[in-house]
């Protein structure tokens, strides 16, 4: 069955905060190339303290992935038929399922954007990790995740 989900205003917000901050990180490391410290963390344990470091080239690692991450998971997105939905899924249920799945997905890649985004720009500083990082980080994912699952067994 092929499966064709609408974007709404929503999805176009979403997105476009995610590009958004992707492309800012991009520029930011960019512009301030030649300003920033040659040592840098590369490395953080789950306390936020740096337990490696590393040249400044290594600042590029995390911006690389969140940009391969994000065309491959928009890719993923736009065939929702092989997509594992974790609910039966029928004709009358289909639209609501893949909504809702479609905006569990986007808040997602919007989330995993925003944590290798502050990674990337707060790596030029030099100093351990805020101790809220990590928690923070978890919590909104897994909080997220949630939402749309719960959300999802509702109104399947």
């Amino acid at each position: 069955m092929k499966i064709k989900i609408r974007r709404t205003i929503p999805d176009m917000i979403l997105e476009g905060l995610s590009l958004l901050g992707m492309a800012g990180t991009t520029l930011y490391l960019i512009v301030g190339w030649d300003s920033f410290p040659d040592r840098i963390p590369a490395h953080y344990n789950a306390a936020g303290e740096i337990d490696r470091w590393g040249g400044k080239g290594e600042l590029l690692f995390l911006p690389v992935v969140m940009w391969i991450l994000y065309i491959g998971i928009t890719l993923i997105q736009r065939f929702p038929q092989i997509w594992n939905t974790g609910v039966q899924v029928t004709q009358e249920n289909g639209a609501r399922v893949y909504r809702i799945l479609m905006y569990m997905v986007e808040t997602l890649k919007l989330i995993i954007t925003a944590g290798l985004s502050f990674l990337s720009v707060f790596g030029v500083t030099g100093r351990n990790l805020p101790a809220w990082f990590l928690p923070v980080f978890l919590g909104v994912t897994f909080a997220d995740l949630i939402f749309w699952l719960v959300c999802l067994v509702r109104r399947q």
